[in-house]
């Protein structure tokens, strides 16, 4: 009890820690945006006190930046999710009976098919037993025959051609028993599929339930993943998604989403999605990570500016415009209502319009009233 508390105790105080780290950085972040806005702003005294100086305006200075113009143009929105690798067909094989293992036939590594014999058990003593059964059920067969031709000629009893004819299909079902058993004592492979281990050697013990070999399919895979219970209303069956693995860069793939769990698991707030997939070369195999990138918002006209451009003060997000002036154009701040954001852009809902020229390059050099030139 102590060692929980303990190592709850460690976790506690190492997220205080990493959260305290990460709180830190922010801040001193803003602290050196801060520091950049005063200094835009000093500049931008200056440059206007300059103005008001006799014969200054050729040495005016002007702020060199890029201008993109804004259109309404598509825009996705991805969340990415951790997938599990896993074969359809994966068997472990297991004996149906108690036995010793006489013979291996394959090693590990070996492709096999559906009912390859892949091990034999030690059988001595079944077929000893099918011999003398075989044997009794001779005698058996032919006591019922002679009684059968008594009794169809009205000579002797009924009970005697009756327990006659009860011990010949009580020979011939232990007979049936036994060969069955024997059959059992080979075993076969239920799919097509490589030899993946052996757990067992010759004259070991092979007993029903204990794995005796591991036989694989890699043609075929799932791949499992987790997905939180908030992106449910955004993921349907057969939605195309991205599927990438961090092992093989160069191999990636758009496949549809084969099923979709029907039950929230209540310790993560998670359900499952599953795809399915050809093995390119037997590439991949089973545990294999992988990234799987789901679309959860589209539209096909949005506003959409570089997030590396938007700020933030007291009063909300802002980027800056170019405004045309007399001498050219001049920087003007304008404050705007951000969407979603991914990967290095985010949706500007409100505040911008198409047609205006956003400051790209440069921006932080410049202020509100900064007058700037393109290249």
């Amino acid at each position: 009890m102590k060692r929980i508390f303990f190592l709850a105790l460690v976790f506690i105080v190492f997220g205080c820690s990493s959260g305290d780290k990460a709180e830190e950085i922010r801040e001193n972040i803003r602290k050196h945006k801060d520091k950049i806005n005063i200094l835009n702003d000093k500049i931008s005294a200056l440059e206007k006190e300059l103005e008001e100086i006799p014969g200054s305006e050729s040495e005016k200075f002007k702020v060199l930046v890029k201008l993109d113009t804004l259109v309404y143009r598509p825009f996705k929105h991805y969340f990415e999710a951790s997938g599990i690798v896993e074969s359809i067909n994966d068997a472990f094989i297991s004996p149906e009976i108690n036995g010793q293992i006489k013979e291996i036939y394959v090693t590990e590594g070996n492709h096999v098919t559906k009912g390859q014999l892949l091990a034999k058990l030690n059988t001595s003593i079944i077929e000893n037993t099918i011999e003398e059964v075989k044997t009794a059920f001779g005698l058996a067969n032919t006591v019922y025959k002679k009684q059968k031709q008594l009794w169809d000629k009205k000579i002797g009893s009924e009970m005697q051609y009756l327990e006659a004819k009860n011990n010949k299909e009580a020979m011939e079902n232990k007979l049936k028993t036994l060969e069955a058993q024997l059959e059992m004592a080979y075993i076969r492979s239920p799919i097509n599929g490589i030899v993946d281990e052996i757990y067992k050697k010759d004259g070991e013990l092979a007993i029903p339930g204990m794995q005796l070999m591991q036989i694989v399919n890699l043609k075929n895979l799932y791949i499992n993943a987790d997905i939180s219970e908030s992106y449910l209303p955004s993921i349907k069956q057969g939605d195309i998604v991205y599927l990438s693995f961090p092992s093989f860069p160069d191999f990636s793939m758009d496949v549809p989403i084969r099923r979709i769990g029907n039950v929230i698991n209540p310790d993560n707030r998670t359900f499952i999605i599953q795809l399915k997939i050809d093995n390119r070369e037997n590439k991949l195999k089973p545990n294999t990570l992988s990234v799987i990138k789901i679309n959860d918002f589209s539209t096909n006209s949005a506003i959409v500016a570089p997030s590396i451009i938007i700020k933030e003060d007291i009063n909300g997000s802002y980027l800056y415009i170019a405004k045309a002036s007399e001498n050219g154009f001049i920087a003007r701040k304008v404050y705007i209502e951000t969407g979603i954001s991914y990967g290095n852009e985010t949706m500007v809902v409100k505040g911008l319009e198409p047609g205006q020229l956003v400051i790209t390059k440069g921006y932080n050099q410049v202020s509100d009233g900064t007058e700037i030139k393109t290249h």
